[in-house]
């Protein structure tokens, strides 16, 4: 077993909303003004229980900070904007530092954005989902498509150019809702990174309840892929590389963040739900807020769990993040076992084989996870060891069901 990593990325949980979505099964608690200094108290006393264990040593320079949710943008800003105390503010002053925060556009203000960026918050990534006036007031949304355009406005009006659009495509077709429309209304933002993420039925939601009762007929896998491709297309266009399965950035404003966890560098997780990896060994928080604040008051530990990953679920998992990204997975595939699987990727459009990288394709990660799962049984059955890479942040490879790659908010700690 590894000693504690340096960790140069945390992920801080705030679990508050004003609403629930229906298809939200995230680590939310409703509240439309929740306490923010005891949500800054419960984050603080983690922290400093985690470096007294001797589990995770902060580095002394972050490469990011990432506050998700939950909505931060109904915490009081100046709480947001005290992280950088309660990390360590000299920590989050190197050249390249990314310290991210989501908003949903009708929270987010014009004096949230000031406090946020007199604070250091240089990015913000905002829940827009869709255009569509029909759409969000199905999803239980409270903001209006004008919402997100003054959102936007007052971002940059404070200073932060760096900011991220999230659309939710594979809506039921029953929504009147135009994912073409909302493609040409998205790039005219011009915001330099733009989000797609896939609805999927998560058990327990009400979008759940109204698909078991019949009454809402979930996205066909047809329209799916065809809403995926053209939103592929229609964006790569426009000038984004789509550098990962639900990601496309203008150049240079790619996710310092997400990728460092694509990777399987170490990170930290605080709040309720959030997970952690380092040295070898992952854990996660309560997800309730309530469990977790009283947990974290007492002893200063918010942990439901941990585990040491086995080798088998790190190399799995090690070509499943590979393959996620444009980069691809860096292997000696030519003459090994696994090249006759990659060529006949290759020959259905799911894949390339260029300079020792496999890439997925648009079309080939739609059905990535069937594809990692491919790959790796190649490589088992010809006594591979499979190829090197760090361990795999947490997240589950399915079996196959192209929605879940896509799964609403994403990457990568388990919080949401």
């Amino acid at each position: 077993m590894k000693g504690p990593g340096e960790v140069r990325n945390v992920y801080v949980h705030a679990p508050f909303c004003a609403r629930r979505c229906c298809y939200c099964d995230f680590a939310v608690e409703v509240n439309r003004r929740p306490d923010s200094a005891e949500w800054l108290a419960a984050i603080r006393t983690e922290l400093d229980g985690v470096r007294g264990s001797g589990r995770v040593r902060l580095s002394s320079a972050l490469e990011s900070l990432y506050v998700g949710g939950g909505t931060p943008s109904v915490l009081d800003p100046r709480h947001v904007a005290e992280l950088a105390a309660v990390v360590g503010r000299e920590r989050t002053l190197a050249p390249g530092f990314e310290w991210t925060v989501e908003a949903n556009p009708e929270s987010f203000t014009g004096s949230v954005a000031r406090r946020w960026a007199e604070g250091g918050v240089n990015r913000v990534s905002f829940g827009v989902q869709s255009f569509s006036s029909a759409a969000l007031r199905w999803m239980g949304r409270l903001h209006s498509a004008e919402d997100a355009g003054e959102a936007l406005k007052s971002a940059r009006a404070a200073g932060i150019s760096n900011l991220s659009v999230d659309l939710i495509f594979g809506l039921p077709a029953s929504i009147s809702r135009d994912w073409r429309n909302d493609l040409e209304r998205v790039l005219d933002l011009e915001a330099p990174h733009i989000s797609l993420y896939g609805l999927t039925v998560e058990k327990g939601t009400p979008l759940a309840r109204a698909v078991g009762q019949e009454r809402i007929t979930p996205c066909g896998e047809a329209r799916y892929r065809e809403e995926y491709l053209l939103a592929a297309e229609t964006l790569a266009d426009a000038g984004y590389h789509h550098y990962e399965v639900s990601n496309f950035a203008r150049p240079g404003f790619g996710s310092r963040h997400n990728t460092a966890c694509w990777k399987g560098a170490s990170y930290l997780g605080l709040g309720n739900g959030a997970h952690s990896y380092s040295g070898g060994r992952r854990w996660w928080n309560e997800r309730g807020w309530a469990v977790y604040r009283d947990r974290v008051s007492r002893s200063g530990n918010g942990r439901a769990g941990s585990e040491v990953p086995t080798a088998q679920q790190t190399r799995l998992e090690t070509i499943w993040l590979a393959l996620r990204t444009r980069d691809g997975l860096q292997a000696a595939v030519p003459g090994s076992a696994a090249l006759s699987v990659v060529r006949r990727w290759e020959a259905r459009g799911l894949a390339e084989l260029r300079n020792g990288a496999v890439r997925l394709t648009p079309e080939g990660w739609l059905v990535m996870d069937a594809l990692t799962l491919e790959l790796d049984g190649a490589l088992q059955r010809h006594g591979s060891e499979g190829p090197p890479g760090p361990p795999a942040v947490s997240g589950p490879v399915d079996d196959g069901d192209p929605g879940e790659i896509f799964k609403y908010p994403g990457f990568c700690h388990g919080t949401m």
